[in-house]
């Protein structure tokens, strides 16, 4: 079965740090864009961070540049998305997304990618 499952989310404090995982079954992610996107009440989904197959560089929202950083596990067939100081306006549901790997750079545009995971909550108290 093809799917993504997301896990790592839950209840930490601001500034404490966090690690999301982004685990592929069913094909591989070696060659494949996998961007983090969240979501939270009340607004509109936003992309986070993406990655891209080979060394194509990574890419993050401003919000987060700095604090959060993506990573492939190859043999866990696994995309990490460490999130350290996390802030209250970080609180989401935290979704991966697949996109096929075409040689450019990944995007945040949700509408590139065409498999998702459910969703990990992640929230931050201050």
């Amino acid at each position: 079965q093809v799917q993504l499952v997301e896990s790592g989310g839950k209840l930490v404090q601001a500034g404490d740090s966090l690690k999301l995982s982004c685990t592929a079954s069913g094909f591989s992610l070696e060659r494949a864009k996998i961007g983090w996107f969240r979501q939270a009440p009340g607004k509109e989904r936003e992309g986070v961070s993406c990655i891209g197959a080979g060394a194509l560089p990574a890419r993050y929202r401003d919000s987060v540049r700095g604090r959060f950083s993506i990573s492939v596990d190859k043999a866990k067939n696994t995309v990490v998305l460490q999130m350290n100081n996390l802030k209250p306006e970080d609180t989401a549901v935290y979704h991966c997304a697949y996109a096929p790997g075409d040689g450019l750079l990944c995007s945040h545009d949700a509408r590139e990618y065409d498999l998702w995971g459910q969703g990990t909550q992640v929230t931050v108290s201050s």
